[in-house]
């Protein structure tokens, strides 16, 4: 077993992938407690398919794709909140909105230039052989960041997530930290579609809180075990896709629809016991 393993990150690609996919988890699962308690948990789904349409405009310009990518896909998602907070347009409606028109954008632009090419198929469906070393740096660059950030704002973000209204009236400035979780979000999404691919990438921000919430009751549990239960899976599901030769990003999904079911049976087994 410990040589199967030594044997699998031998390969640079490999410890590559391990790098860049804890950190992506780990921020994914911090920021998808928040989101998915605010019912805000699609924007993941909604700025990937934002990231979908800036990464072909980059490909039809030959640029860097995460240059052109993590700008638009930050102001997206701004623009989302700001929608959001427009009564005439709820948070599902600004969100089909701007990642559908960013979908056919994507696809008009694919259509009219390269086609569907190698890269574009990577980012669509996710693989772990894309990632370069800039690539890499980049990421971990920004990951630390994003942790960092979040780590030092997590008191206004808790304030937030559960009680906006009274946050305001403590003066808590509740749209800049709202406008900080959008920023950081869209930062996320896109430093892991890469590896987990455009169409699967908000499963990395949905999935763990799920989880959490099935057996955590407080706030900080449920956080700390969505950043367990993020790693794990995704772990567990990079090995999986190199000894399988499954897709990546499938199969990081795979394990944490797995985790969900366990996770889910023992919060059903532990409420029997409570009501006998």
């Amino acid at each position: 077993m410990i040589e199967t393993i030594v044997e699998m990150l031998s390969y640079p690609f490999m410890v590559r992938a391990f790098v860049v996919g804890i950190l992506v988890a780990l921020c994914s699962a911090l920021l998808g407690v928040s989101l998915v308690l605010k019912r805000y948990s699609m924007i993941g789904d909604g700025l990937s398919h934002v990231g979908f349409g800036a990464l072909a405009v980059a490909a039809a310009c030959n640029v860097a794709p995460l240059t052109v990518t993590i700008p638009v896909v930050v102001v997206a998602a701004v623009l989302l909140l700001r929608l959001n907070g427009n009564s005439k347009m709820n948070g599902d409606a600004a969100i089909a909105l701007i990642s559908t028109s960013a979908l056919a954008i994507g696809v008009m632009v694919i259509s009219m230039t390269t086609g569907m090419n190698t890269d574009v198929y990577n980012y669509m469906f996710g693989s772990i052989l894309a990632m370069s070393s800039q690539d890499v740096k980049m990421c971990v660059i920004l990951s630390v960041v994003v942790l960092v950030l979040y780590l030092f704002f997590y008191n206004k973000i808790f304030a937030i997530t559960f009680d906006e209204t009274f946050a305001l009236a403590t003066g808590v400035k509740a749209n800049l930290y709202n406008t900080l979780i959008a920023v950081l979000t869209a930062v996320t999404i896109v430093l892991g579609m890469r590896m987990m691919g455009t169409l699967l990438i908000s499963s990395l921000i949905i999935f763990p809180a799920l989880t959490s919430m099935r057996v955590c009751k407080t706030f900080r549990s449920v956080i700390l075990n969505s950043a367990v239960v993020s790693v794990v899976c995704f772990c567990i599901g990079i090995s999986v896709s190199y000894f399988c030769a499954t897709p990546a990003g499938a199969s990081v999904v795979m394990a944490n629809l797995v985790i969900l079911g366990i996770y889910t049976a023992a919060g059903a087994v532990r409420n029997c016991r409570k009501i006998r």
